[in-house]
């Protein structure tokens, strides 16, 4: 990733931006403007020291002259005499990148004309892209949850997330429904028998009993009468 810090207009002597950001493995590129007296003085990019010297700058890479750009490493300076600009490039930014530099104008009978960089350099932060329902890959994940019962599966597919049509049916899915309806058909005998079947044989026993009650009991009046009859 390549980064441009573009310097505001002004009418310093030398301006630019005071911090930069960027990332590992990325580039950046800063921009400094210049007055047009210091059009054909030398322009360089430093480091600064880590002495508590403040005045100690380790130069990088510098442009003298009528030279435009000048590379070292992976850094390099161009200069825009047109524009009275200069443009200083860091690529491949590394960790230790990160610090506090110096672009300079390179002044032989004064002192140099400076701005102080703070650059700063972070790791790179990983980027997945953006599921959608369309990029989601379609797989036919069952799972069996029980409900209590034995032998009786509850079948859950990627359809119920509406990420496929209700009709697709998978073979496994089917040997598994197969199961439950084996025990549905049970559950619903089971039921038909206690609540349908009983009630009926015990109505039909009861009714026997009634039929036969009344028989025996006619039988046993009328055996005083044949009594009564006989001499």
């Amino acid at each position: 990733m390549r980064k441009t810090v573009v310097l505001p207009s002004g009418c310093f002597s030398l301006s630019g931006p005071s911090t930069a950001t960027g990332t590992v493995g990325g580039s950046l590129s800063l921009q400094f403007r210049y007055q047009r007296e210091f059009q054909a003085d030398s322009k360089y990019w430093c480091r600064k020291s880590l002495t508590p010297l403040r005045l100690l700058c380790d130069k990088i890479v510098e442009i003298r002259g009528s030279q435009l750009e000048v590379r070292r490493g992976r850094v390099s300076i161009r200069d825009h005499p047109a524009s009275l600009t200069f443009t200083v490039t860091l690529e491949n930014l590394k960790e230790e990148d990160a610090g506090t530099y110096w672009s300079a104008i390179d002044r032989p009978w004064d002192q140099d004309t400076h701005v102080q960089v703070v650059v700063s350099v972070y790791p790179v932060l990983l980027s997945f892209p953006q599921m959608t329902p369309e990029t989601l890959p379609l797989r036919e994940e069952q799972t069996q949850l029980s409900v209590g019962c034995p032998r009786v599966a509850l079948t859950v597919s990627s359809s119920c997330l509406g990420l496929d049509s209700l009709s697709r049916e998978s073979p496994s899915s089917r040997a598994l429904w197969d199961p439950m309806e084996q025990s549905l058909v049970s559950i619903i005998h089971f039921v038909l028998l206690v609540f349908l079947k009983l009630p009926l044989l015990l109505g039909m026993l009861s009714a026997v009993l009634w039929v036969n009650r009344p028989q025996r009991t006619w039988g046993r009046q009328s055996r005083p009468d044949n009594e009564n009859q006989e001499p």
